[in-house]
């Protein structure tokens, strides 16, 4: 984990209690940190009395530590071998100021160890450090069970959990998405606040879609950059009966898109395509957008930002590629079932059949001869966690919805990219959608990661977040 960040670690500590359970929890805490290859950043015990946190001088040296790796540390792990000196570990925090989520774990008691030399009472303990985190104004995480070893395969869960939180919340607070071309006229669904999105941390770079156009015009089919991608858009997928010029000419556009977004150190970006690329240059978009949501380069439909937003969340909480989606159609009558859908964009994780085609709704009002590059696959059976995250704009606030089901196996007759969900009371989600003004896209990732969504976004984000769960 160390490309993608540090956790600081805090060891309490209280002077009355044995000096043994300190020096053991450091030996525990470090070897698993080791196995999970999460890198660790910690007091050595030169710097204090057995590397644990104290008195307020020990505080201070700890958050100096935690300082020089400002850049590295993207969550803090408080462990308490026993009760612990709740002020030494608000005061480091305070004096840090990281701002990152921050896990608090407390050593059960064994009933046969309960005398004065082998006590822990770090029950009570971690009560008092959450108050006084709590005090400090200080956001904090807790462990499923209010005690627990290190060696539990809950903490292992939680500690993998936290790093997850982690990336989310750190990656929300700075990501770049780049809004390709204007909403298209017939979407008000899509509407969003840039400047809420940007009290929040996130940033929008737009540019006129005609420059993207533009600049792909001045390219050719001999160009070497050209070849390249022509090259790559073979590899990633089966080409069908995609003519050679709509080939070039989705390679092109890629060109422009790549290099548009290394210029603005962009993460993500949200495109017009619907009706503007086909009608303008021949094409879909859609196996570019693929192409990069695969490579964990989250790339949404319609200028979708917050749409865009919510993938780029999703896929920071599992690690694995999103997509975004239509709540499209009702699955028969099983009122837990929906049709998930969409022209062609998604990553190829989720097609195992891909193949480059055309998208003929579109191609009803464009001509279907300028729709190639549009991709054509059905989602199998997998793990499901959807959400979505929007600017409330008469209200001023970030919202979202998270949830998890499953994608199933069920008979599905259509074309396009398409998925059949089961969700667990899924009439009660989309009376929530309607009735709280949620747009018609959501975002689908193959994975279980509701709970670390809603921590990040809830707690550490601050955003109102709804969890449908079982």
């Amino acid at each position: 984990m160390s490309e993608k960040g540090s956790i600081g670690v805090i060891i309490g500590n209280r002077d009355f209690f044995p000096d043994r359970l300190v020096a053991e929890a450091r030996v525990e805490i470090i070897d698993l940190l080791s196995k999970l290859k999460i890198n660790s950043i910690m007091l050595d015990t030169e710097d204090t009395k057995l590397g644990g946190v104290e008195t307020f001088q020990d505080a201070q040296k700890c958050a100096a530590l935690f300082r020089r790796h400002r850049d590295e540390i993207i969550g803090v792990l408080v462990v308490l071998p026993n009760f612990g000196d709740e002020r030494g570990i608000a005061e480091t925090l305070k004096l840090a100021e990281l701002n990152v989520p921050v896990l608090v774990q407390g050593y059960p008691d064994d009933l046969d160890k309960l005398d004065v030399a082998r006590r822990r009472d770090s029950w009570c303990g971690k009560i008092s450090a959450c108050n006084n985190l709590y005090q400090f104004g200080i956001k904090y995480t807790l462990t499923n069970k209010h005690v627990v070893h290190p060696s539990d395969p809950s903490f292992v869960k939680d500690l993998l959990d936290f790093t997850a939180v982690c990336r989310v919340t750190k990656g929300l607070r700075n990501v770049r998405i780049g809004a390709i071309g204007a909403r298209p006229g017939g979407f008000n669904t899509v509407r969003y606040s840039e400047k809420i999105l940007q009290r929040n941390g996130i940033s929008v770079v737009t540019v006129d879609l005609s420059e993207i156009l533009g600049n792909a015009n001045k390219l050719t089919a001999q160009d070497a950059s050209v070849q390249q991608r022509l090259q790559r858009i073979r590899d990633y997928a089966s080409t069908g009966r995609t003519p050679d010029e709509a080939l070039i000419q989705m390679a092109k556009l890629d060109v422009v898109l790549s290099d548009f977004m290394q210029e603005n150190a962009l993460d993500a970006t949200a495109i017009q395509c619907w009706t503007s690329v086909q009608k303008n240059y021949g094409c879909n978009v859609c196996t570019s957008m693929s192409i990069m949501s695969e490579n964990m380069l989250p790339s949404g439909c319609e200028v979708d930002v917050t749409g865009t937003l919510s993938m780029y969340a999703l896929q920071l909480a599992s690690g694995s590629p999103s997509a975004l989606v239509d709540w499209n159609n009702n699955y028969a009558n099983d009122d837990n079932k929906c049709v998930l859908f969409h022209c062609g964009n998604w990553a190829k994780s989720f097609l195992p059949d891909i193949e480059i085609s055309t998208a003929p709704i579109l191609g009803t009002s464009v001509g279907e001869e300028n729709t190639y590059g549009a991709l054509s696959g059905r989602t199998p059976a997998m793990p499901l966690t959807f959400g979505r995250i929007s600017t409330d704009d008469p209200r001023g606030v970030m919202k979202a919805y998270i949830g998890e089901g499953r994608l199933t196996d069920d008979t599905l007759k259509t074309f396009g990219n398409r998925a059949v969900a089961e969700i667990p009371n899924l009439q009660d989600l989309m009376q929530y959608i309607c009735r709280n003004g949620f747009e018609h896209h959501v975002v689908m990732n193959a994975s279980k990661t509701a709970s670390i969504l809603k921590e990040a976004l809830g707690n550490y984000m601050g955003w109102e977040v709804q969890l449908f769960d079982n």
